[in-house]
């Protein structure tokens, strides 16, 4: 299969560079512009660009009016970043048709796989990732958790987290564990964050929360019962 194409849009070389790095590792041919002008001459010349990742606050031509123009001729997808979070900023990006809107500074791990779900769901690259335990329905391609027919709002970490619980059923798994799968390494806290997340995602999932059991002085363990 041909290499996906990526267009990386900000006037700051070290963020082209960082995100750049991370997706490059990935696998993803990266295309880059420091301006929005340049942006554009590059996703007309390139044509089979998949995805658009573009920062707001740049010279010449600012990440508003590359959006604007890319959704005249494309429905590519396109992540915005900026470095204010201002909720009129966020809702002005999904009236562009903004796919996908984060803030600086971001993790860069968590924009790859905020751009892996995108792809899958554009490209229709989906896996069948659907996995049903105990009656909670997790379809990690969609990034969807389903208990019957209602659909539980998680946090990425939450999902990350309950993803990992329900991976490894039946098997005790110590809070660090926890915290260097699913925070990657890359958080400095302590342990306490992961029981501050299991107290959410359990009081999200209801009753199916109690398949969440505590292993004390350990960590938690997903169990189903019967």
């Amino acid at each position: 299969m041909e290499k996906i194409k990526i267009l990386v849009v900000d006037d700051e070389s070290r963020m082209r560079k960082l995100v750049r790095d991370f997706l490059v590792r990935e696998g993803y041919v990266v295309l880059e512009a420091g301006d929005g002008m340049e942006a554009m001459d590059i996703f007309y010349e390139a044509k089979d660009i998949a995805l658009v990742i573009l920062d707001v606050m740049m010279p010449k031509m600012d990440g508003w009016q590359v959006c604007r123009e890319i959704r005249e001729h494309s429905r590519v997808p396109v992540i915005m970043l900026t470095a204010r979070s201002d909720e009129r900023d966020e809702l002005q990006g999904f009236e562009l048709g903004v796919d996908e809107y984060i803030s600086k500074p971001f993790s860069p791990k968590i924009l790859v796989a905020r751009v892996e779900a995108i792809l899958r769901r554009t490209l229709g690259l989906e896996k069948n990732d659907a996995v049903n335990a105990g009656g909670i329905m997790i379809d990690k391609a969609a990034h969807i958790v389903k208990i019957g027919e209602r659909q539980v709002d998680l946090s990425y970490k939450e999902f990350e987290l309950l993803s990992y619980f329900i991976e490894n059923q039946g098997i005790a798994l110590s809070r660090e564990k926890i915290l260097n799968h699913v925070w990657n390494y890359d958080y400095f806290g302590d342990a306490r964050t992961i029981d501050t997340h299991v107290k959410k995602l359990r009081s999200k999932l209801g009753e199916k929360g109690e398949c969440i059991k505590t292993i004390w002085g350990m960590g938690y363990k997903f169990e189903v019962e019967g």
